[in-house]
């Protein structure tokens, strides 16, 4: 099952067998060791004057009765102790005969000695006779005692169990945290899974670590914008709609009349007809012009331009439309030559759309006044009106698509003028106060 939750269960389970695996290995070595070293110090014993103790006692009794508790007793008495005492193994004590007298653990009393035992036995002697056998372990031949083995047997089944509990509580674990783990990629699952249908309000719960919170939040967001992002565009849809369907009424109204014969077709008729197709071009370029703007990489090409001559050309040509509507267009440029990095025919366009929103909205009498203010990384551009101003309501939506505070123009401009300055890397804005009123400007970077 190519599921993360099964891979995290069987990962968890290899990690686990092989950690456990790798600790019963070192700890049957080791206490297989330890038991060797436990049998071997058998030497050491019969070194420690044991053997002839044990002979001093039948010389001086004639018999091994009472050898019982000599031996239980022997090293607490004398220096021995310390090599006899806690870690010995366990001793056998039998007579010539090989008839076990003393069993240390108890178990084979009066029974008697194997061939093997014997032959592993350290002899007791008198006088060069064979007086009994003391028994420390049958690791003469190198193998350990019976008892010795059913002790490492015992040990490697209790680990072998300890493994197979452990590893059924690995396996369960590792099910257990895989499913909580991969909880979270299944919500963003299913949160992508409804971002896809369109279900923008449907939102990730942000619950787990923090990397999976930070995705989930990002993902989140990304509905977020998507959503706004669906509504402006179909707010957008709507506003073309609209702004289509009034010059299309007017000339199908008017067109619907001449051919009815209710107006004449005279030049003034015609001459109203053109003035709708004007107001419809200007609206279809608009929507190029910001269209193009809004792609991730609009088509500019940006070189050193002389601001000041392209200023002074822009303002000219506005001189006669000024003079018209009787506003004074003032010019405040600095001396000497001001170089910016821009698109000259973007950066002309721009000025051309602000300085239309001016002298639509600057009534007459008033006046206009194009600025200019040199700085050492940015230059700021500044066209101020005396029109009567905008309302604090509506100053944040003035850049806004389809935005008109009356009833002149597409509502294009100002967001077209907006799109071209951000994506030549300059900044625009807007100040306002009724019956005073608009300062529009714009940054540029400068060239040194």
């Amino acid at each position: 099952m190519n599921r993360l939750w099964v891979r995290l269960t069987f990962a968890f389970g290899l990690v686990s067998l092989l950690g456990i695996g790798t600790i019963a290995l070192l700890i049957d070595w080791q206490s297989g060791s330890q038991v060797r070293q436990y049998l071997a110090r058998q030497e050491t014993l019969a070194q420690s004057g044991l053997l002839s103790d044990l002979a001093a006692f039948y010389n001086m009794n004639g018999t091994w009765q009472g050898v019982e508790t000599f031996v239980a007793s022997y090293g607490q008495g004398r220096g021995s102790g310390a090599v006899y005492g806690r870690g010995r193994p366990p001793v056998l004590l039998a007579d010539a005969d090989g008839r076990i007298l003393f069993d240390e653990r108890g178990v084979r009393t009066n029974e008697l000695l194997s061939a093997d035992e014997r032959d592993a036995a350290l002899p007791l002697l008198q006088d060069q006779a064979v007086i009994g056998y003391l028994v420390v372990s049958t690791a003469g031949s190198g193998e350990a005692d019976p008892a010795a083995k059913e002790l490492l047997d015992r040990l490697r089944a209790v680990l072998l169990l300890a493994a197979l509990v452990a590893a059924v509580l690995s396996l369960i674990a590792g099910a257990t945290l895989g499913r909580r783990l991969a909880a979270p990629l299944d919500r963003m699952a299913e949160g992508a899974h409804s971002f896809s249908r369109r279900q923008w309000s449907h939102r990730i719960p942000e619950r787990g670590s923090v990397e999976t919170m930070a995705v989930s939040r990002a993902l989140n967001e990304m509905a977020s914008s998507l959503e706004q992002a669906e509504t402006l565009r179909r707010n957008l849809t709507a506003d073309i709609a609209h702004e289509l369907r009034t010059p299309l009424a007017v000339l199908q109204g008017n067109l619907r009349a001449l051919l009815d014969g209710v107006y004449p077709l005279t030049h003034a008729e015609i001459a109203a007809l053109f003035d709708e197709t004007r107001l419809l071009s200007r609206l279809v370029d608009d929507l190029r012009q910001l269209s193009l703007a809004d792609t991730a990489s609009p088509q500019l090409h940006c070189t050193r331009v002389d601001l000041i001559a392209l200023l002074v050309s822009v303002a000219e040509s506005f001189t006669a439309a000024a003079d018209a509507h009787a506003v004074a267009f003032e010019r405040e440029l600095p001396e000497g030559e001001l170089t910016v990095q821009a698109d000259p025919d973007r950066l002309r366009q721009v000025l051309v759309n602000l300085i239309i929103n001016a002298l639509q909205h600057t009534p007459e009498g008033g006046r206009i006044i194009l600025r200019a203010v040199r700085g050492s990384q940015i230059t700021t551009v500044h066209i101020a009106d005396t029109g009567k101003g905008i309302a604090p309501d509506d100053l944040p939506r003035v850049f806004d698509r389809f935005y008109r505070g009356d009833s002149s123009g597409t509502g294009l401009g100002l967001a077209v003028a907006k799109a071209w300055v951000e994506a030549m890397g300059g900044r625009i804005g807007v100040e306002s106060r009724i019956g005073e009123g608009s300062r529009f400007w714009f940054t540029i970077p400068s060239v040194p």
